[in-house]
């Protein structure tokens, strides 16, 4: 009887609609034997450079000039070619069902081989703590036949996808929402980026307090800050009260305060510290079963303060990783726990020096790794400076926008009251910079944008 591998080979070199369905999907790696695995490899190569399948022949004058086998693997090789049969007659359905469970199969032993290694200190470059991940994701590999989307064929379900509603969390600040079409949609991360002290944890204190106000269930994560300096900063949001006149109130005021919260909300907020640079999101998992195990609690949308201060489950602390690869790091383990929860993710990243003290942040002013940008799906500066502190304001500028389109509102000022942790809409026009808050998209405010909106001028039966 013949291996499966024999017959994913032979079937590569004869059917080529087979070939183009399981080549995306099959690595190298699967292919235990040196000699099946080089042959996989030849043939892999010949259909990506010629756009078609091998013959027998291609592949043995590949193995004559290929200078990187000795004679032992050549004579492995081409013994292996002579057992392959283009003449396999098996059912299409059944093969493409054994490819898969083959490829699922592998995966998951490599997974588990990697994963000894790592234990066993041979694998330098990756922690115990992304073994889960790892078999995570050996366990998902699977066979995808979607092959893109039909731009004409699939015009009824582009329609569909344009009339539904998604599900967002909405914002308590109106040029927020204006910006985000209505808020944060689930599987994203989002990202406020300022220097020390300007307002991040402020700003997502707020945006906490603001959600628990809606009767959402919020997880706050802390890594810079304990518990109970988070949670004051809420009281002081919620309450109405100026954070240092909180140890002033008397616990009868303070419970009576708490109950009409209480009383507000059905929304639950969970707040976890962890120390600086230790937790990653295998731990931040393990929470969320936790939660939803002892307390029935699923976040609708989790904080983390802040995004430089987690570690990665796939590096070592400590390890020979530059910043720029940690970051991102970092920045695609956070968006793929959104992913996986089905939840909004909010952070935040400081300035690098040359931002701090800047009135106009830009994207290339992100510490540490721009590869945090590139992975964010709304990105916003936090500016302040002594003008806008004397006017009680904080100026936003929007960096990248996947939501909406960033050059409408791309500046825009709120209100903010520190002494109460809270933040406000304010008129536009009363800002003292206004010549940096933006109305409208800077092509429609432009000359040549006013003129063609004004002239409704036509290209080709097509009315702007």
């Amino acid at each position: 009887m013949q291996k499966i591998e024999t017959i994913i080979l032979s079937k590569l070199f004869s059917d080529e609609d087979y070939a183009r369905k399981v080549i995306p999907f099959i690595t190298p790696e699967y292919f235990h034997d040196t000699s099946e695995r080089k042959i996989f490899n030849y043939a892999r190569e010949f259909i990506e450079k010629y756009n078609s399948l091998p013959t027998v022949e291609a592949i043995e004058i590949a193995v004559q000039n290929d200078r990187g086998i000795n004679e032992n693997e050549f004579k492995n090789i081409n013994e292996k070619l002579t057992h392959l049969d283009d003449s396999l007659d098996v059912n299409e359905k059944w093969l493409l069902e054994e490819t898969e469970k083959f490829c699922k199969d592998k995966a998951v032993y490599n997974a588990i081989m990697q994963s000894i290694q790592i234990i066993d200190g041979d694998d330098k470059q990756h922690t115990q703590d992304g073994i889960p991940s790892i078999l995570q994701d050996a366990l998902s590999v699977c066979f995808d036949n979607n092959v893109g989307h039909d731009y004409l064929d699939n015009s009824e379900s582009r329609f569909d996808f344009y009339h539904r509603v998604e599900n967002k969390l909405p914002f308590d600040l109106d040029m927020f929402n204006k910006i985000t079409n209505g808020g944060l949609p689930n599987k994203t991360l989002n990202i406020a980026l300022a220097g020390t002290g300007v307002g991040k944890s402020l700003f997502m204190c707020h945006m906490a307090a603001g959600a628990l106000g809606q009767g959402k269930n919020v997880l706050y994560i802390t890594m810079e800050m304990a518990e109970e300096r988070i949670a004051e900063r809420i009281d002081a949001n919620l309450m109405n009260v100026n954070i240092q006149d909180l140890k002033d109130l008397s616990k009868s005021m303070f419970d009576n305060r708490i109950d009409k919260i209480k009383k507000k909300t059905e929304g639950k907020l969970i707040i976890k510290e962890y120390p600086t640079a230790s937790a990653h999101v295998g731990h931040f998992k393990a929470l969320l079963n936790e939660l939803q195990l002892k307390r029935n609690f699923r976040p609708d949308i989790i904080f983390i303060d802040y995004l430089n201060i987690c570690s990665s489950s796939r590096f070592k602390s400590g390890s020979n990783i530059n910043s720029y690869t940690l970051v991102k790091s970092i920045a695609e383990e956070l968006r793929g726990l959104a992913v996986e929860f089905n939840v909004p993710i909010m952070s935040a990243t400081q300035t690098t020096r040359s931002g701090f003290g800047s009135s106009d942040v830009e994207l290339t002013d992100t510490s540490e790794s721009f590869g945090l940008p590139a992975t964010a799906d709304l990105m916003f500066a936090l500016i302040s400076n002594d003008e806008l502190n004397a006017q009680g304001q904080i100026l936003v500028k929007q960096l990248k926008n996947r939501y909406n389109d960033p050059g409408m509102n791309q500046r825009f000022v709120l209100g903010i009251d520190r002494s109460k942790m809270r933040l406000f809409d304010v008129d536009q026009n009363d800002s003292p910079l206004n010549k940096e808050v933006d109305h409208g998209p800077v092509f429609d405010n432009s000359n040549s944008g006013q003129r063609i909106s004004s002239e409704k001028m036509n290209f080709e039966g097509f009315t702007l």
